[in-house]
């Protein structure tokens, strides 16, 4: 309803029942798509941190070798790698995709503070966000990484 009063409230009162319904149905969609992205990113990260530290920087944490209880040199190696290689995919990002994924994903930035930062829109973020996340599963998934 806000934005409804906020942005169209000078348009005629006949197109507000359409207004408020597209409305509804956008703050709907982009609520389950930003869900749907911070869930993948939360279950892939998630495989990277510890379970008692929910503040936790899963690169961090994989560079101080401190992700299971009892560390064997086998999971220490292949910690070393994953971190390696998700590195090295998040730097093959296009710029301004790794920078928006950087401000939302890793400094966790709104959109909105994200666009102020990176001088262009919500939507722009929104694209580059999408684009980053997308182009990064493609890459794993191609190296054989599930988490």
């Amino acid at each position: 309803m806000l934005k409804l009063a906020e942005k169209y409230g000078d348009r005629p009162e006949n197109e507000f029942p359409m207004l408020f319904q597209r409305i509804l149905q956008n703050t709907i969609r982009d609520y389950y798509r930003r869900q749907k992205v911070r869930s993948l990113w939360t279950t892939l990260l998630s495989a990277l941190s510890p379970g008692d530290d929910e503040d936790a920087d899963p690169l961090e944490t994989l560079a101080t070798e401190h992700l299971s209880n009892t560390p064997t040199p086998h999971g220490d190696a292949e910690r070393t790698q994953l971190r390696a290689v998700l590195e090295k995919e998040i730097e093959k990002l296009p710029p301004r995709q790794r920078e928006a994924f950087l401000m939302r994903y890793w400094e966790e930035m709104d959109i909105a503070e994200t666009a102020i930062a990176m001088g262009c829109s919500e939507g722009s973020v929104k694209t580059h966000c999408s684009r980053a996340t997308q182009a990064l599963a493609q890459a794993l998934k191609a190296k054989g990484i599930t988490l």
